[in-house]
């Protein structure tokens, strides 16, 4: 069938206005990307890999493995540049069945359960270090928190976009500056940067950088989200994947950067030891000045990752109901600000519920493995379509064709399998979340013939 079809007569399959230019898409990803993760992942990977040239090398090729990811993104957005990304992928390619389970997911526990993360960690472990507050005051500042995003974004894409904008420019200003004070501080030793060596080959080795691999996906997820509100983006089919491909490969710039000022400062050693390694690390390059400026660093930070869930992810969830595969309010465009209001408001009233009911975090553990089988079937879409699909127009083909994107469909598939082997209870409990769209979707598409 084709989508258009799932659309009532005289009903514009898109009513978003195309507000974003190449400027946005790159700053919703690396505003997106760059959270907390650059601040907590360092010690987790050189806990597990010791050496401080494996760790560099982790970065590496977890951005790479990244950016084969968003190749194939950016073929996809750029040849179906409508809202819901991802969501309209698998449906094209797979069918609404797939498409609703990873919209079903996205909004009950992935997207949801990153806002509701973030509220909490701003409110939580972050704001405290400036204002004294009860753990009652912790949770209204975490509601705030939400309720400030999802205000913004009601009022216009544009809006949303704008505080995008600056946050992102604030978080790159800021590490920026932090790894030049770093560098010209001249308290570091060279030496950190080779010591201690990365050893002999061994299967330890070889799994111990596995773990490694995984903590940097964390941290570099949210590449993929842009493509959620491709249909508000200017000029989607140049605009898009330039805006995902540029903005990724800042950000393994901007990742290799900070590595490399954390060593300068710190052994691996301490590294591993360290809750607060960019806290550390200016600490002896600045002071006891560096504590505040990395605090306020990291709250515009997760700032601008909440932003980037709010900005896109609603955009899903509109793109389901208009194939009526969600509540029919949800596919609502405000008749001024052209935003969908309904679907905004949802989202936020959820991501309250987990941030107060204090679920989120194993939800989010939970899915992680799922997540993952998601991208690797967004990823294969590219062989599916161009067989399913050969006539359709693709302003921007996958680089390095077929090989990269079936490069990426192996790691997805070994990190899946990874998961399902050391965390197999979680794993478990992850697909059966998953799965409960199962009555769900058959609901709607009984509902979707009336």
């Amino acid at each position: 069938m084709d989508s258009k079809s799932k659309v009532s007569p005289g009903q514009p399959r898109n009513q978003l206005l195309r507000v974003f230019g190449l400027f946005d898409v790159t700053s919703i990803v690396i505003g997106g990307i760059i959270g907390s993760g650059i601040f907590m992942v360092p010690a987790e990977i050189a806990s597990a890999v010791k050496s401080p040239l494996l760790m560099l090398a982790v970065w590496v090729v977890g951005g790479f493995l990244s950016f084969l990811g968003a190749l194939a993104l950016a073929e996809l957005g750029a040849a179906l540049p409508e809202a819901g990304g991802i969501y309209v992928y698998l449906r094209e390619s797979y069918g609404s069945f797939i498409s609703f389970l990873f919209g079903w997911t996205l909004f009950f526990v992935i997207d949801s359960g990153a806002i509701a993360t973030l509220a909490v960690a701003f409110s939580a472990n972050y704001l405290p270090y400036f204002i004294e507050m009860s753990p009652l005051m912790t949770k209204l500042a975490a509601v705030v928190f939400i309720v400030f995003l999802a205000t913004v974004n009601y009022f216009g894409a544009r809006q949303g976009g704008n505080l995008q904008n600056l946050l992102t420019v604030i978080k790159l200003v800021g590490i920026f500056g932090i790894c030049a004070a770093v560098f010209l501080s001249g308290k570091g030793n060279p030496a950190n940067f080779v010591t201690p060596g990365v050893g002999g080959f061994s299967l330890d080795l070889l799994s111990s950088f596995g773990v490694a691999l995984i903590a940097t996906f964390w941290a570099y997820k949210g590449w993929e989200t842009a493509t959620y509100s491709a249909g508000e983006v200017k000029n989607p089919e140049k605009n898009l994947p330039l805006g995902i491909l540029i903005g990724l490969f800042g950000v393994i710039i901007i990742y290799l950067l900070a590595n490399l000022a954390y060593l300068y400062i710190l052994p691996s050693s301490a590294i591993a030891t360290s809750d607060r390694v960019a806290a550390d690390v200016m600490m002896v390059a600045v002071g006891p000045l560096g504590a505040s400026i990395i605090s306020v660093i990291i709250l515009f930070s997760i700032l601008g990752s909440a932003n980037q869930n709010m900005l896109c992810s609603p955009r899903v969830y509109y793109a389901m109901a208009q194939d009526k595969l969600f509540f029919k309010a949800i596919a609502r465009i405000h008749p001024r600000f052209k935003t969908p209001y309904v679907s905004i408001i949802a989202i936020s009233l959820w991501s309250i519920v987990l941030s107060l009911s204090g679920t989120f975090d194993q939800l989010f553990t939970y899915v992680i493995f799922g997540e993952w089988i998601f991208f690797g079937l967004t990823v294969a879409a590219v062989f599916i379509l161009r067989r399913k699909r050969p006539d359709l127009p693709r302003p921007y083909k996958t680089w390095g064709y077929p090989w990269a994107p079936a490069l990426f469909v192996l790691a997805a598939l070994a990190i899946s399998v990874n998961s399902l082997i050391k965390q197999f209870l979680n794993s478990m409990a992850g697909l059966g979340i998953i799965f409960l769209g199962v009555p769900a979707y058959l609901y709607w598409k009984r509902k979707q013939k009336d």
